[in-house]
């Protein structure tokens, strides 16, 4: 990371040095370790409290292994989260404006939290004590890893030599074209988040409904699709995503509740019959989405057409 930032710094725009850019996401981008390692790219931790404790929420399962946390709610307990604290950004802010950097700071849907928001305001906040360094905050439309994939996209735009602002302007036109396909096992989770009713879920239940949900063109949640039985939402996610799917880099992302590994491997497999990628990145969807999706959810993701819908109801 260190090179990275070394580099960046001494190329010139207009003729003047640059600052280094630091790409920074939260708790809710689910993106993996090996991810956030290779591009440099660090989260501001949102919090957990599950009987009467708080935690972070690690993106690397420091606190809970994914089958514990995920078995929690299989056991019918709910675990409550929070946005980013003040402080936190206070923290993580600082910590790269005193390196001298430049932030591009990419966050979960303002639909969905008020970390964005926050993270604007903090940001303001330090713009007196650090005259002329500059802080972007990016709404992403998205949560998950339809979150992280824009990181990373933000991160690579940095390693090209583009400015801070520069990558602002970027990710805010990519963000439109992120597609998420997301199925959950049951709406046992979506109904104790208050996302259904619990008539419908009940129902929903006792007939196999399995809804698919993807992020709408505000940034909201919404299903697009019921479909009656597992399989065939597994079946649908990949149908759908092969309509809209278009990234000349060949990414799809894949993220999932404590599925099973072999669930996962076919529909990794489905993925690679049906469309042309060349990697799929895989990792489990972390505390804060998970509270509110539930257990074996899965979902996919990947650049391709701008997303028009907008949910009415």
């Amino acid at each position: 990371m260190g090179e990275v930032f070394r580099e960046v710094f001494r190329k010139k725009k207009g003729g003047f040095f640059m600052r280094p850019v630091q790409i920074l996401t939260d708790s809710c981008s689910d993106l993996m370790k090996d991810l956030r390692e290779q591009y440099g790219i660090d989260y501001a931790r949102m919090n957990t409290v599950y009987n009467g404790e708080e935690k972070q929420a690690s993106l690397d399962f420091e606190y809970y292994t994914p089958k514990q946390l995920y078995d929690i709610m299989r056991a019918g307990n709910r675990i409550l989260t929070t946005q980013v604290p003040p402080v936190e950004f206070e923290r993580i802010f600082t910590e790269y404006l005193e390196k001298g950097c430049n932030i591009v700071y990419i966050g979960c849907s303002t639909k969905q939290s008020s970390s964005v928001f926050t993270g604007e305001k903090v940001a303001k906040d330090l713009a007196a004590k650090y005259p002329g360094a500059e802080i972007y905050c990016v709404d992403s439309l998205n949560a998950s890893i339809g979150e992280g994939m824009l990181a990373v996209r933000a991160a690579k735009y940095r390693n090209e030599g583009l400015s801070a602002k520069e990558i602002y302007e970027k990710v805010m036109g990519d963000r439109k074209k992120v597609n998420q396909f997301v199925t959950v096992h049951n709406l046992n989770a979506l109904k104790r988040a208050g996302r259904v009713k619990g008539s419908a879920a009940f129902f929903g239940n006792l007939l196999g409904v399995k809804p698919i949900l993807i992020a709408d063109a505000n940034g909201n949640q919404v299903p697009v699709k019921k479909v009656k039985g597992r399989q065939n939402s597994l079946n649908e996610l990949v149908a759908l995503l092969k309509e809209v799917y278009d990234d000349p880099e060949g990414e799809v992302y894949l993220t999932h509740a404590d599925c099973d590994p072999e669930e996962v491997e076919a529909v990794c497999a489905m993925i690679k019959k049906e469309l042309t990628c060349k990697n799929i990145h895989i990792g489990y969807i972390g505390p804060i989405i998970g509270a509110s999706i539930g257990p074996s959810a899965i979902g996919i993701w990947g650049f391709g057409k701008e997303v028009t819908y907008t949910f009415e109801g």
